[in-house]
């Protein structure tokens, strides 16, 4: 298992997440449920172009990398997997915000138009 003060910290919520579940397990599950979806977390042994795949699929959410298969299984019970996501709740944000550390993709930004930036006069003024 990993050590540290911020790990050893959100470990903690682990628990809660089995009681709640919030659980997306493995990739095609995950993949289904985007709009439920908070963040996806996956593990540090995952095969490159998987990992690429990820980033692809999931570029509008959160990607943190973290923690072993081995952690998994020991954490949530589950054998082998290597991507799982976290719907949407409160406890998944405080788990993102302590894992956001390790996020391995930035946010897609809409790039601004010069037409959304400009004010737009409002129609039915009246002339002065």
């Amino acid at each position: 298992m990993t050590s540290g003060g911020s790990i050893r910290s959100v470990e903690r919520l682990f628990p809660f997440v089995l009681r709640a579940g919030i659980l997306l397990v493995g990739r095609e599950k995950v993949r289904h449920n985007k709009g439920k979806l908070h963040f996806v977390l996956i593990t540090e042994d995952i095969a490159e172009n998987v990992r690429g795949e990820i980033l692809l699929d999931f570029k509008h959410y959160p990607v943190v990398q973290h923690f072993t298969p081995a952690d998994l299984e020991t954490f949530f019970k589950i054998k082998g997997a290597r991507t799982i996501g976290f719907a949407k709740s409160g406890l998944a944000q405080s788990i993102y915000a302590e894992l956001k550390e390790y996020r391995i993709n930035q946010p897609v930004t809409k790039p601004i138009v010069a037409e959304d930036a400009a004010v737009k006069p409002m129609r039915n003024q009246t002339p002065r």
